[in-house]
């Protein structure tokens, strides 16, 4: 079965920017499946708008900043 994003739904959302870009810390249920935890990476173009970016390696300030994020998204699984 291919993807649904009509299927998708988003359970949680909170983003952590600095000036390079935000990092996004999501829960998902797909199909009224199990909730997922989702950490996305997008950076700043030259014009200022947001681009995907493979996530990577963090920062320590990276890190710190999500890690209260993530604990909240784990509340709502």
């Amino acid at each position: 079965m291919p993807y649904d994003a009509s299927l998708d739904k988003e359970v949680f959302a909170k983003s952590y920017e600095n000036d390079d870009g935000k990092i996004t810390v999501s829960v998902h249920s797909y199909n009224n499946g199990p909730k997922k935890l989702q950490i996305v990476r997008e950076n700043r173009d030259q014009e200022g708008a947001f681009r995907f970016a493979k996530l990577g390696r963090m920062t320590k300030d990276e890190v710190q900043a999500i890690l209260p994020l993530a604990q909240e998204a784990s509340a709502n699984m």
